[in-house]
């Protein structure tokens, strides 16, 4: 996991609000935080949660140090009374959400924070980013796997983000589907299989192209990848299988229009007999370029920064809001910024086939269940100590479950309506 101490991972008015409410004596009502998204990114017909596993861990290690409680009492962040508080912090109210992996429309209630208002609220800063970058990456991930159409992907965009994020965005990238990550330090923490071979910085290093597949394939093996397009591709391919033979496993293309050189890189790649090798593209691909090359002799592709900034959409638009207060449903009426009141229990609607048909939610009571309903919410944190959650590879298979199970027209990559609808039930 990583190494950043996550307590001061948050906003000055947090704690300033901790402060008001410790004098004024409301820090202890009891209180429900809901975290949802009022609309989807434009464009998007579904969010995926993603996230929730790193969050727990941190939650789990949320606690002020004595030199952190120093900073905030010398800057004049927070008064005496809460400094203590602080001190002392340790959550232990209940947090429960959609399973990682699992779909999101506008409304859902993907996460639910229950406990004192102090214990809740410090928290809101550290759970929006954590779960704003991850959704949004492993939604851009899956829309690239579904246009990946079964061809492998591998994620490579550790050099076009934050280095704590990078890690972060390998592993939402891998729930979605990717098969491999360059990323070392997200095969540490998270078992992804990783991937890499070499730049063309190794090729410009020798006198030759020749010379630089030779060391590469002395090292390696022939069960390597070649970069090929570092000076001509069609030259590089020949060199390539005059070093390795017709059994290299692969060559990498990382330039021009890949759609073109593909087929060329093919037709070539037979001629010399290296029928079996593979042919991966790279270089700004995203789940458009990455749909418009599926009628292409393309068997993998590697994706960089428009995975890990979430193709254009680099937050998920979640929200962190108050809806419960000592059991009574407090409402926001802000222009287009209003909430729903209460506590929210939602559940996924399917026909007999298992097509998902809609997503019910009922603020303060039960939903009227079907034989077919499935139950969103599942507890994550209860009095303070983490459940036990799925495993990463667990939420990858449930993810790819869920988009199975929605319409095919909400995987489409053109704009239109959530692919599953939303039905919030009035509380009775």
């Amino acid at each position: 996991m990583s190494t950043l101490r996550p307590a001061l991972l948050t906003d000055h008015y947090e704690l300033t609000m901790v402060s008001a409410a410790l004098r004024d004596g409301t820090a202890d009502r009891r209180c429900v935080f809901e975290v949802f998204s009022r609309r989807l990114p434009a464009g998007r017909r579904y969010g995926v949660v993603a996230g929730t596993g790193r969050l727990v861990e941190m939650i789990r290690d949320f606690r002020f140090d004595p030199a952190e409680i120093d900073f905030l009492r010398r800057t004049g962040v927070v008064d005496e009374r809460a400094a203590q508080w602080l001190a002392d912090y340790r959550f232990t109210g209940d947090i429960d959400g959609y399973a990682e992996g699992e779909l999101f429309f506008p409304g859902s209630p993907i996460l639910t924070v229950s406990g004192t208002f102090a214990e809740c609220v410090v928290l809101e800063t550290l759970v929006l980013s954590v779960l704003n970058h991850d959704c949004a990456v492993a939604a851009a991930a899956a829309r690239m796997v579904t246009a990946a159409r079964g061809r492998a992907l591998i994620e490579m965009g550790s050099r076009r983000a934050h280095e704590e994020a990078a890690v972060a965005a390998a592993r939402a990238a891998y729930l979605a589907g990717f098969r491999f990550t360059s990323n070392l330090a997200a095969g540490q923490r998270y078992g992804i299989p990783t991937a890499g071979t070499a730049a063309h910085a190794f090729t410009l290093l020798h006198d030759d192209e020749r010379a630089a597949f030779a060391s590469q394939v002395a090292t390696l093996g022939k069960d390597t990848t070649l970069l090929v397009d570092t000076y001509d591709i069609a030259q590089g391919i020949r060199n390539a299988i005059a070093v390795a033979g017709p059994e290299l496993r692969a060559v990498r293309i990382d330039s021009g229009d890949l759609a073109v050189i593909a087929q060329q890189s093919r037709e070539l790649l037979d001629s010399l007999g290296a029928t079996e090798t593979k042919i991966i593209v790279s270089g700004d691909l995203d789940e458009y370029a990455i749909a418009a090359l599926a009628a292409e002799p393309v068997d993998m592709y590697g994706a960089g920064t428009a995975v890990v900034t979430g193709s254009g959409a680099p937050t998920a638009g979640l929200v962190y809001k108050l809806v419960e207060v000592e059991g009574r449903p407090v409402v926001k009426r802000s222009e287009h910024k209003a909430t729903i009141g209460g506590r929210k229990v939602a559940v996924r609607r399917h026909k007999p086939t298992g097509t998902a048909t809609e997503e019910v939610i009922v603020p303060q009571g039960v939903p009227d269940r079907q034989p077919n309903d499935r139950l969103l919410q599942h507890s994550y944190v209860v009095s303070g100590e983490p459940e036990t959650l799925p495993t990463l590879e667990e939420s990858r298979d449930h993810l790819r479950q869920c988009l199975i199970s929605i319409p095919w027209e909400g995987l489409k990559l053109s704009a239109g309506d959530p692919a599953v609808p939303v039905t919030v039930v009035p509380a009775s």
